[in-house]
């Protein structure tokens, strides 16, 4: 986690005294020192999932748009494709 050299913030929550009392009996069976330790801990951790599920969706929808783009917008077969066709019809016409 970070460092007091990078500042602090501070972030404030109301909870229903149950809800409280739910996750101080969460902390203390996890072996956190305190209830701060253990959001801290399960916020971030929950954070990380969110933002790498994201990304990774964010990514698939790049890669769609490039493959879809490929079928309907194909390049040009260069030189090296075209020799290796010719390779190829002239291995399999003997």
């Amino acid at each position: 986690m970070g460092t007091l050299d990078q500042g602090n913030a501070r972030f404030d929550a109301r909870l229903f005294k149950e809800q409280k009392q739910l996750f101080e009996r969460a902390a203390l069976l996890g072996g956190y020192r305190n209830l701060t330790d253990f959001v801290i801990a399960t916020v971030q951790s929950k954070t990380k999932e969110i933002i790498e599920e994201r990304e990774k969706i964010i990514a698939s929808q790049k890669d769609k748009e490039v493959f879809f783009d490929a079928l309907v917008n194909p390049l040009k077969p260069n030189k090296d494709l075209l020799d290796a066709k010719k390779t190829y019809n002239k291995l399999i016409s003997k």
